[in-house]
């Protein structure tokens, strides 16, 4: 069978499983199904009214012709870009894909359609709700991401590194434990799908369809197969974002930042931080496995594993 007649049958296999799965497995989720993802934030992460970790991973592609530096990322080679929110069984919920690597994740956001539904409140995301035993003013539902994006109501990133004090790092650390879970997504992405451990030698529209095949059969492997935890990243990822260049975070994303970090200081929202679970010898690791799993991801996310 000739090369043109093999890569004819997998564009359309991949396309056909796309047409096929994308319906059941990668649905517009309900506001009941939000509910759901952030009673997983909650239990899995102590993260409250989280309804997803964001975050972009680079797709290392073959140069297409032509291209100039749209390819071009800034760990210098050719990419395309998956952008995903995630929820706390590494299921994919909502993806945009096909993105320029020269892109930064904060712009491509900004463009995708996730953000449009966002900001005009087409997501059908529940209306703000208290916090877990806090008699404070109800939150926002909320995802999570890294310095890479802007901070808005609907999107918290990390305070700057500079200059934190204990309650701000306190924060910090709660939001990489639920920003964590996309960064294992990505991770168990790749080690299951090989065809992520190369440059994809395909035209960007065809790599883009095999990453959104790659995609829909990760998350009919989640629901169908996978266990909860065992591949799970015990703790968290540090934030390896690159600073927004979006200007400043509007008021209204401040204050929802705000409302969060009192909450995490407040004996209500409190959780160990690790330095005080360490002083008192509790190993907040689940295992060398985890440990391993993400030294993995961590290396897949910084390119160095391809």
């Amino acid at each position: 069978m000739g090369t043109s007649t093999i890569a004819g049958i997998v564009r359309a296999t991949c396309a056909t499983i796309w047409l096929r799965l994308r319906a059941s497995m990668l649905p517009q989720p309900t506001r009941q199904q939000w509910l759901q993802i952030a009673h997983g934030f909650l239990d899995r992460a102590q993260f409250p009214n989280c309804i997803g970790a964001l975050d972009g991973k680079h797709i290392r592609v073959k140069k297409p012709p032509n291209s100039g530096s749209r390819f071009y990322n800034h760990k210098q080679y050719f990419s395309v870009v998956l952008l995903a929110l995630v929820d706390t069984n590494y299921r994919f919920v909502i993806v945009d894909i096909g993105a320029y690597g020269s892109s930064a994740d904060a712009r491509i956001f900004r463009a995708s359609r996730m953000s449009r539904w966002l900001e005009c409140n087409q997501l059908d995301i529940p209306q703000p709700a208290p916090l877990p035993g806090s008699t404070g003013p109800p939150a926002p539902f909320v995802i999570v991401g890294d310095e890479g994006f802007a901070l808005s109501p609907h999107l918290m990133r990390p305070f700057p590194r500079r200059g934190l004090d204990d309650k701000r790092r306190n924060f910090n650390y709660r939001l990489s434990r639920a920003r964590r879970f996309v960064e294992c997504a990505f991770g168990i992405l790749s080690s299951k799908w090989r065809v992520f451990l190369s440059a994809i030698q395909l035209a960007p529209e065809n790599v883009n369809t095999v990453i959104k095949a790659c995609v829909v059969l990760h998350n009919f492997i989640r629901m169908y197969e996978a266990t909860q935890d065992e591949d799970a990243l015990a703790f968290p990822a540090q934030d390896q974002g690159e600073p927004s260049q979006l200007g400043r975070a509007g008021t209204a994303g401040l204050r929802v930042r705000e409302l969060f970090c009192d909450y995490f200081a407040s004996p209500a929202g409190s959780f160990p931080f690790p330095s005080q679970q360490a002083s008192r010898g509790e190993n907040w690791f689940l295992g060398p496995f985890s440990l391993l799993m993400t030294l993995w991801s961590g290396l897949i996310l910084d390119g160095y594993v391809f």
